[in-house]
Parts: C-alpha cells; sequence; structure tokens
C-alpha cells in the first residue's frame, strides 16, 4: 500500500500577520493553508507574499504540509504570486474558483513555466456553479493536481442559499466534489465551520464530513484543529476491529476466500482492503505523533 499522508486538519492563516505565522509553527494542524487570498487586504498582498515565502523557506513548519493559497490569475496579484509559490518550497499551491478542467491544466501548465518543481503539486477550490457543473471533468485534469478542496461559504453565497445545521443544501455538491476526486485519486477537504464557539455544531459539522468520505477539513480558528484531528482518526475501537480484519484473512485457510465468517458477521474482501487503509491511516498519524 502507498504512503497515507493525514489531512484530517487544514488551518487557514493569514499570510499578512507575521505573528499567526510564526504560531502556526506549533499548531497540530495536519496541513496549514497560508492565505494570500480572502484574508489579505489589497494593501498588503505584496507584503503577504514575502512574508508566507519567507516562512516556508525557513523550513520551520515541522511536518505539517504547506499550501499557499494564491489570488485568482485574473487579479492584479495573481501571475505574482504563481512565480513566487513555484519558487517556495512549499508543498502544494491551492488557487480559488477554478471553474473548469481547461483552468486546472493551465494552472498546471503554468507551474511548470514557472519552474516549479515537479513535488509542488495543484490544489484547487471548488466554489462555483460552474465547477458543480464540471466536477468530473474537472476531477480527471491530471498534471500536479492531487487535492478538491470545498469553498463551502462562496457555493451557498453563489446558489442563493442558506447555511443550515445539516448542510442540507450542500450535500448534493459536496457528493459530486467526492466522486470527482475518488474517482481520480484525488484528496478531498471539507469546508469550513463559521461559528467558532459552537463546539457541539462543529463536531457535527466534522461526523458529517467524515461519514460522507472527505479526507478532513478546512479550518478557521486553531481551537478547531485538536477536535478536527479527532474526528477525522480512527478510534481505538475501530483500529482493534481493523487489525482483526487483517488477521482473519492472513490465515492460511482464509487467503483465498472472498467472504468469512468473523465474530458472527459476515466479512467480505472489501472490508479487509478498509481495514488496510484504516491501519495504514492509525499508523501514520502515530508516526506523527512520535
Amino acid at each position: 500500500m502507498t504512503a497515507v499522508t493525514p489531512r484530517r486538519s487544514a488551518l487557514y492563516m493569514p499570510g499578512s500577520n507575521a505573528r499567526a505565522l510564526e504560531k502556526a509553527r506549533a499548531i497540530p494542524a495536519d496541513a496549514l493553508i497560508l492565505d494570500l487570498e480572502d484574508a489579505v487586504a489589497p494593501d498588503a498582498k505584496d507584503l503577504a507574499r514575502k512574508q508566507v515565502t519567507e516562512a516556508v523557506a525557513a523550513k520551520s513548519f515541522g511536518y505539517r504540509e504547506i499550501a499557499i493559497r494564491i489570488n485568482g490569475l485574473a487579479t492584479p496579484w495573481g501571475a505574482e504570486d504563481l512565480k513566487a509559490v513555484a519558487a517556495s518550497g512549499a508543498a502544494a499551491m491551492l488557487v480559488p474558483k477554478v471553474n473548469s478542467a481547461e483552468e486546472a491544466v493551465a494552472l498546471s501548465k503554468a507551474l511548470d513555466e514557472a519552474g516549479a518543481p515537479p513535488e509542488l503539486k495543484l490544489w484547487i477550490m471548488f466554489e462555483t456553479p460552474q465547477a458543480v457543473l464540471n466536477a468530473s471533468t474537472i476531477g480527471a485534469a491530471g498534471g500536479r493536481l492531487a487535492c478538491i478542496v470545498a469553498g463551502t461559504n462562496d457555493l451557498v453565497k453563489e446558489f442563493r442559499g442558506l447555511h443550515t445545521p445539516g448542510r442540507e443544501g450542500l450535500l448534493p455538491m459536496l457528493t459530486l466534489l467526492l466522486a470527482a476526486a475518488r474517482a481520480n485519486g484525488l484528496a478531498a477537504l471539507d469546508g469550513v465551520y463559521n461559528d467558532i464557539q459552537n463546539a457541539e455544531g462543529f463536531a457535527a459539522a466534522c461526523a458529517q464530513g467524515r461519514a460522507l468520505g472527505f479526507d478532513g477539513k478546512t479550518l478557521i480558528h486553531p481551537s478547531q484543529v485538536d477536535p478536527c484531528n479527532t474526528a477525522f482518526s480512527p478510534g481505538e475501537a475501530e483500529i482493534a476491529d481493523a487489525r482483526k480484519v487483517i488477521a482473519a484473512f492472513d490465515l492460511p485457510e482464509n487467503r483465498a476466500k472472498g467472504a468469512i465468517s468473523l465474530d458472527g458477521r459476515m466479512v467480505e474482501r472489501l472490508h479487509a482492503d478498509i481495514a488496510r487503509q484504516v491501519v495504514a491511516m492509525a499508523d501514520a498519524i502515530a508516526a506523527r505523533a512520535g
């Protein structure tokens, strides 16, 4: 099985706030999205770009996967943002409002032309009606594309919907995002939860996101990191059961079987595959904690 990268929590950090960038080094998020876009005022864009690229170059974020969210290429700052990210040493470039496969392909090519190393991945935000309608082709764009991020606030705005506790209006769109990601071997991150003080509501949103199939969730405040990590981590009972399923199928008498009886339930070969995914994630999380 290929190496597993935990992306349970991806915390947005404003690139114009030097103190926030410094604090990010101690926050236990799996990923940090250093933001040059929404969180940065127009007159602070150049400063944010400079501070973010210097922070990434210092290589002081430890195990955290670093993505830099740029301004769209149609803005006055996007082209310079892309060039800076290409040379930054970040793991990924996150681009807002990607509406088509053609745009995703062009972004990969632009990174190539800017001299970005092959390991720099493209993450794109899924936040417009056009993206929803083009989900299948966007997911198949290839190139550097590695992750699709739900922009739920923008989706609600663009569809003229409402934020509801159960996110009923968003579920069809989130399902399309996940289908596009899973069909093409991409990571998928759920959107943010706005009410920082509502711990119960946040827990419910995390549980829903994990049940849908997301790898993790984007976050807007450090206080959300620990509960998010817990929600998207396999629990002790889940890990123990997964190990039991793997061990049962590894027995000589079961290795050729498609289904077996285990503790009074029928377990199929696909459950063993799921179990291996659970154990691989648990091991990756444990190694990171160590």
